[in-house]
């Protein structure tokens, strides 16, 4: 995608999930990977409802700013998640409302936030991690982000999501389009989570999503 598309698409997504309340005030950023190896992503502070395409900020290949507002606290983090998964090429994080209260209520588990409750989150998210709660911002989580996603690749259930503890999820896929979905899917689910306390599905069941779809659990 050009340069010009693609920060339209990230202004695109980010009007999107901050109309439906995904993300609210100036919580949460988007990243997307460029074609030169380098990186656009939305600058500090800024409301992802209201974004300017001219004002996203693009930064080199060793991470360093070249244009655009000042560069968001999170970079280290999503530069972390890209070199962790080459297929990655949109990070977005925010700090959605039932995944928060989710980890301030108490996940069903520190390898995966939600039980696998509905065929879509098994197909379409996947297991999510939780990471224990550090600052906002600080540079020792991406490491620990870095690690879990190699970790999981390790044993065949890649992820493309984790959540930091109190702070809000990370996710990440091809496209801003997907990555998008993915979180969108992921907040229902915890929504639906903390709303019904459902029974997870089968073993048998999810052996049918991996035969019938490809789904990696």
């Amino acid at each position: 995608m050009k340069d010009a598309a693609l920060r339209d698409e990230v202004c695109r997504v980010g009007a999107s999930l901050f109309a439906r309340g995904y993300v609210h005030a100036s919580a949460g950023n988007i990243s997307v990977r460029t074609d030169d190896g380098g990186f656009l992503i939305t600058p500090t502070d800024a409301c992802l409802g209201r974004l300017e395409p001219a004002r996203l900020t693009a930064v080199n290949v060793d991470g360093l700013q070249v244009s655009g507002d000042l560069v968001s606290k999170t970079l280290s983090l999503h530069r972390a998640i890209y070199a962790a998964d080459p297929d990655a090429r949109c990070v977005i994080h925010s700090h959605s409302t039932h995944l928060v209260a989710l980890t301030l209520a108490g996940v069903w588990r520190s390898d995966d936030i939600v039980p696998p409750i509905t065929p879509y989150f098994v197909m379409k998210v996947g297991h999510v991690p939780l990471i224990p709660y550090h600052r906002p911002g600080d540079p020792a989580v991406a490491d620990l982000v870095a690690g879990r996603i190699g970790q999981m690749r390790d044993a065949g259930t890649p992820i493309r999501a984790v959540m930091l503890d109190r702070l809000g999820p990370n996710v990440w896929h091809r496209s801003p389009a997907e990555a998008s979905a993915v979180l969108e899917e992921l907040e229902e689910t915890a929504r639906l989570w903390l709303l019904a306390r459902p029974e997870p599905l089968s073993a048998a069941q999810i052996d049918q999503l991996r035969r019938d779809f490809g789904a990696v659990w």
